[in-house]
C-alpha cells in the first residue's frame, strides 16, 4: 500500500507541473502580440483611422495591426478574424470596425470578432429589397455584400447577356459618389448601383477598343462628379458626364510596346493603377504597380517615386486620414506619408 501510494503521489506531481507549464505560457502570447513598431512585411492592402484617431493597417497575408499612437496590436485568423488577408476597413455609426477579407467579413466590437461568410445560401437578385450603407467584398466571385444593421446581404451581379465566359466578377474595389451612387469596381466590369436600379459599364460601354482588356483594380468617385477607373494593363480611364476616354492614353503615358496585358512597365508610364484617391486640395493621385505614384492637379501629371530603398515600388492602396494626410500602403509593408515635398516613412 505503501508502494502504490507513493507512485499516485509522484504522477500527481507530475501533472501538476505540467499544468502549470501550460498556464504560464500563456500570457506571453499576449505579451507578443504588441510592439512598439509595425511589423508587416507582406503588403499593407488597407488602411483607415477610425473615429476616434486610431489607425487601422489591413496586410496582404498577416492578418491586422491597429494603432493607438503608442503601440502596435495585431490580430489574425487565431484571434478571430475570417482571413489574415485584408481588403477593406471601415466602422459603422456604432463605432464598429469591419474587415472584408479574403474569405469573408469580420466585425470587430468590444474585443471580440464576429464573422459572416464571403456569401450565404439566399442570394438577392433584387437589390431594391435591402437597405444598408456598409458594402464589403471579399473572395466570392459574382456578387457584393450589403449589411443592413441585422443582416448580411448577398446581392448578385446582373451580368451583360452575351458575355465573355472567361469574364470574371471578383469585386476589387468600391467608392461612393457625391449623389449616393455605390460604385462596384470587378475585374471584368464596373457596377454603379443609385438605389433604384443596377447599371454595367462593360467593354463596349466604356468604349474600349478590340485590342484592350478590362482587369479593374481601382475606382474613385470625386468631388467633382467623375469617375476614375483604374486598370491592370490599360491604364486610367476617366467617366466625365456622358464622355468616356482612356486619360493615360490621352497623356502619352501607355508605352508604344505595351502588350496592355499586365507586363511590367516602363518608366514614365501609368498602365498598372491599384489605387487612387482625391487629397484635400482636389487633385488626383494613382497608385502604379510598377511607376510609383502620380498626381493630377487638373493641369499636370507629376510622377514621384516614393523611395529609393523600397524593395518593391508597387503602391496598393492611398488613403486620406483624418488630418487630410495622403498615407501610401506599399507592397513590402512599409507606409508613407506625402508632407507636400517628398515622402517620408510613417510607424
Amino acid at each position: 500500500m505503501i508502494y502504490i501510494l507513493l507512485i499516485l503521489t509522484l504522477n500527481f506531481s507530475c501533472v501538476e507541473k505540467k499544468s502549470t507549464e501550460k498556464e504560464t505560457n500563456k500570457p506571453e502570447l499576449v505579451v507578443t502580440s504588441k510592439t512598439d513598431t509595425l511589423k508587416f512585411t507582406s503588403a499593407i492592402r488597407a488602411i483607415f483611422q477610425d473615429s476616434k484617431g486610431n489607425y487601422w493597417f489591413g496586410s496582404h497575408n498577416e492578418g491586422v495591426s491597429f494603432y493607438n499612437g503608442k503601440s502596435f496590436e495585431y490580430f489574425t485568423t487565431n484571434k478571430g478574424l475570417s482571413d489574415n488577408q485584408i481588403r477593406s476597413i471601415q466602422e459603422d455609426e456604432n463605432g464598429k470596425i469591419w474587415f472584408g477579407t479574403a474569405k469573408g467579413i469580420s466585425v470587430y466590437d468590444k474585443g471580440k470578432f464576429t464573422n459572416y461568410p464571403p456569401k450565404n445560401n439566399n442570394p438577392i437578385f433584387n437589390w431594391n429589397e435591402t437597405n444598408g450603407n456598409l458594402w464589403f467584398y471579399s473572395w466570392e466571385e459574382g456578387g457584393i455584400n450589403r449589411f443592413d444593421g441585422i443582416n448580411m446581404n448577398y446581392l448578385i451581379f446582373p451580368k451583360p447577356i452575351n458575355e465573355n465566359p472567361d469574364n470574371t466578377y471578383g469585386v476589387t474595389d468600391i467608392s461612393k459618389d457625391k449623389d449616393g451612387k455605390v460604385w462596384i469596381a470587378t475585374y471584368a466590369a464596373l457596377f454603379n448601383y443609385d438605389s433604384k436600379m443596377v447599371n454595367i459599364f462593360d467593354n463596349e460601354k466604356l468604349n474600349l477598343k478590340d485590342n484592350e482588356l478590362l482587369h479593374i483594380r481601382s475606382v474613385l468617385a470625386d468631388s467633382k462628379g467623375r469617375i476614375w477607373i483604374g486598370n491592370n494593363g490599360i491604364g486610367v480611364l476617366l467617366m466625365e458626364g456622358n464622355s468616356i476616354i482612356n486619360f493615360s492614353e490621352k497623356n502619352n503615358l501607355i508605352h508604344p510596346t505595351s502588350t496592355r496585358r499586365g507586363d511590367k512597365s516602363k518608366p514614365g508610364t501609368l498602365e498598372h493603377v491599384f489605387a487612387i484617391e482625391e487629397d484635400s486640395e482636389g487633385s488626383i493621385w494613382f497608385g502604379d504597380r510598377d511607376t510609383g505614384a502620380w498626381k493630377y492637379d487638373g493641369k499636370t501629371l507629376t510622377n514621384y517615386s516614393i523611395s529609393d530603398k523600397l524593395s518593391n515600388p508597387m503602391i496598393w492602396t492611398i488613403y486620406k486620414d483624418n488630418k487630410n494626410n495622403l498615407l501610401f500602403g506599399m507592397a513590402d509593408g512599409n507606409i508613407f506619408k506625402f508632407n507636400g515635398k517628398a515622402f517620408e516613412k510613417q510607424f
